[in-house]
């Protein structure tokens, strides 16, 4: 049966917007999920989990300010502590809590908070400690370390998952902590910082494997940054998409250099899918969402491309010829070869 494609579009944006929502709480659908297609696996071999990627970015020292880690924070506040949960649509522990927010700026930690505070490099005082820098205590001998950990904030206060029958929250430094480590790098000095900022990378765009004719390349490097998704990635969703053409529109109605869907653009906040600098932070976010639920490249994006519930569907790159077509041509530049082109 053939689907109009007036259905089609509006399945596509109930799908986006689902997949934004997911965005915004990293909610990971994933874990669950078969092998994908032979298609997928081959590429995933060649590109890895997303996991190994994100930890290289962070590491290759791109900055966080207080006011994203201010508005991440702002997105788990209210989510139930759960003991052993790591999943923010069903719950969080103290230590899962800190491992889903680290892994939205690149940092990805061990599970449990004694190991946690054993990375990074360590703070003599809380007097000396900077926002984003995690901070425990060691309040019983079940643990060989701490049993509590908490991400500071800065100003004397601290983003926690408390405990049972409690809520991530964010409180006052109550006591001084046993342990406070610094796992993210400095923050910028850049001020002003919104929902869609022109935040700059300690990131060069050479850096980033971009060459310095690439259209749009700072803001690929940027967002890259904040987000911790390749600026690479990006730059070939942009020139796949729209052939970096910022006035872009779709015959579904995708709109701009990142061809987004208006529903999908309002859930990632972004207000002019047609503004550069908003439509490449937003689909860096988006893509982030989709790292993180699926595991792999190949996969992420195949649900930009064909919506999350269909990569769900097939357990990897669904049988679309024009999402795997998609698929295998920014496979073929991004780390493949000549299968995918």
């Amino acid at each position: 049966m053939t689907i109009p494609m007036s259905v089609q579009a509006s399945i596509s944006q109930v799908e986006a917007r689902v997949a934004s929502i997911e965005s915004r709480l990293g909610v990971h659908r994933g874990q669950a999920m078969g092998a994908g297609t032979a298609s997928g696996a081959d590429f995933a071999s060649v590109l890895g989990a997303a996991g190994t990627a994100k930890t290289s970015f962070g590491a290759k020292g791109s900055s966080v300010s207080k006011a994203q880690l201010d508005s991440a924070v702002q997105e788990y506040v209210g989510i139930p502590y759960v003991w052993g949960g790591t999943n923010p649509a069903t719950g969080l522990d103290c230590s899962g809590f800190t491992q889903h927010l680290m892994r939205r700026f690149g940092v990805e930690l061990p599970r449990v908070s004694a190991d946690q505070l054993r990375t990074g490099t360590p703070v003599a005082s809380l007097a000396e400690a900077k926002p984003g820098d995690l901070i425990g205590w060691d309040n019983s001998s079940r643990n060989n370390g701490a049993d509590h950990i908490a991400v500071y904030l800065g100003d004397g206060m601290m983003a926690e998952a408390p405990g049972t029958g409690g809520k991530v929250q964010i409180v006052p430094v109550s006591k001084n902590p046993d342990f406070i480590r610094r796992v993210l790098p400095e923050a910028s000095s850049v001020s002003g910082i919104g929902g869609v900022s022109q935040l700059g990378s300690t990131l060069s765009a050479s850096a980033a494997g971009l060459s310095p004719s690439t259209p749009y390349a700072d803001l690929f490097t940027s967002a890259g940054a904040r987000h911790g998704v390749d600026p690479k990635l990006l730059a070939l969703v942009a020139e796949r998409e729209s052939g970096f053409d910022a006035k872009a529109v779709s015959p579904a109605g995708a709109q701009g250099l990142m061809q987004l869907m208006p529903g999908t653009a309002r859930g990632l906040g972004v207000g002019n899918a047609f503004d550069p600098a908003q439509a490449v932070d937003g689909a860096a976010r988006l893509l982030r969402g989709h790292l993180d639920s699926f595991g792999t490249v190949d996969k992420a994006l195949a649900a930009y491309n064909a919506g999350p519930g269909n990569v769900q569907k097939y357990g990897g790159v669904p049988p679309f010829a024009e999402t795997q077509r998609y698929v295998q041509w920014i496979g073929a530049r991004y780390g493949g070869n000549g299968r995918w082109t």
